[in-house]
């Protein structure tokens, strides 16, 4: 596009969050508001699936050292036509910025938006709560002793300095919800991020449900965005700390909806018209965990189809929620088992469907027929750590709507 927007990605996992800015690629029709949302937004396929249109941004660098997330994100973007062996890079952050520092040519310029999910585990109710003395290191490995500014939970100021170096007019930093409940860590990193080379204003950070944007899913993600001052309009700083102008997007679904919002799409929306893995071709739908029931622990419980879907967790131990479950366990889906449909535990593909991927992005393949191959373990672990793409192409299409009244 003419008037495109380079787009420096992070610890870019399988790419939800580089998919949602840059658009192009299906979703259910239900996902979709068309009360609140321009019609040049979208295109309709058929009765079920709706195609978001390409954005004006373009994913020009992208970064992450899991091996299941470069097979998942070199595989699909290939497919979109990109150059992605000198897009994605596999070495850490930390690395790549002492290679910058060295004098080597690593980053592209004129960057104009960075984002990044820094790591989440260290701030995570799930997790161990390391917050920013993280047990790892930068390469997620337990190495001897972790010095505090090279620890994951340290990561974001790597982040940091790559910001100051492409000198973004915007970032936008994602982590899980949990970390608002450990102490001083959101206010800490906002302050770190304000004080980023001539100045950024930090917008409050908020938390974000990917359900009020179309997503099946009950999944909250903390949100920080970033303006550089250096090429904010006059007087929009004001503007903007007041509330005329907000950088998050307007919520399209709601459990009460109000105004012209939607009510929350229901996960059977979203995994409607799938064959069950026996009968298809698809191979992230002919894989699911055949983890046995283990009362007590997570994952054991039935998705509502007339309601939300919990959070798809990175989970590589097998215990993902299940399709259906009998009823002495707690399921509630009886119609299904009744018609001899076995009980079983979500798909990779059903889990993509939840967290909004596109059928067309390939999750479960091998080396014959790709130049990576990735399990349906490591589908399950970079589609659960992913950001929803509807989310983010939430996010991309406020921040695209607002920009010329906002720059220079």
């Amino acid at each position: 596009m003419s008037n495109s927007k380079k787009l420096l990605s992070l610890f870019s996992g399988c790419g939800g969050m580089d998919l949602g800015f840059e658009g192009n690629f299906t979703v259910p029709s239900a996902c979709i508001n068309w009360d609140m949302h321009p019609n040049e937004w979208y295109t309709s396929l058929d009765e079920h699936r709706v195609k978001l249109n390409k954005n004006s941004f373009e994913t020009v660098f992208a970064n992450d050292i899991l091996p299941y997330a470069e097979a998942a994100w070199k595989t699909f973007f290939k497919s979109q036509g990109k150059d992605v062996e000198h897009i994605f890079h596999t070495t850490s952050i930390v690395e790549l910025v002492k290679r910058h520092q060295a004098g080597e040519y690593v980053f592209p310029e004129n960057v104009d938006v960075v984002t990044g999910g820094f790591p989440c585990q260290d701030f995570s109710v799930a997790g161990k709560r390391g917050g920013f003395q993280s047990h790892k290191n930068h390469n997620n490995k337990i190495d001897g002793e972790v010095s505090s500014e090279e620890s994951r939970g340290s990561l974001y100021l790597w982040m940091r300095q790559v910001i100051e170096i492409t000198n973004p007019k915007v970032f936008v930093a994602e982590n899980v919800k949990g970390l608002i409940s450990l102490g001083d860590a959101k206010r800490i990193i906002e302050e770190d991020f304000r004080t980023v080379g001539s100045g950024y204003l930090v917008v409050p950070a908020k938390v974000l449900t990917a359900a009020n944007y179309g997503v099946a899913q009950n999944r909250e993600r903390i949100i920080f965005i970033g303006l550089n001052k250096a090429f904010l309009k006059p007087g929009i700083i004001a503007r903007i700390e007041v509330g005329e102008i907000d950088v998050y997007p307007p919520k399209t679904h709601s459990a009460e909806p109000t105004g012209l919002q939607h009510h929350f799409t229901k996960s059977k929306q979203v995994l409607s018209n799938l064959k069950e893995p026996e009968t298809t071709l698809d191979p992230a739908q002919a894989k699911y965990s055949k983890a046995k029931y283990c009362k007590g622990t997570q994952g054991q419980t039935e998705v509502n189809q007339e309601g939300l879907a919990p959070t798809i967790r990175a989970e590589h131990h097998g215990n993902i929620e299940y399709r259906r479950l009998r009823a002495e366990y707690g399921g509630k889906n009886r119609n299904e088992l009744a018609q001899g449909l076995i009980e079983r535990r979500l798909t990779v593909r059903e889990c993509a469907r939840i967290q909004s991927f596109p059928d067309e992005y390939e999750f479960v393949f091998t080396k014959k027929n790709h130049d990576y191959s990735l399990s349906a373990s490591g589908a399950y672990k970079v589609i659960g750590n992913a950001v929803p793409p509807l989310m983010a192409f939430n996010i991309a299409k406020h921040l695209e709507s607002i920009w010329e009244t906002i720059f220079d």
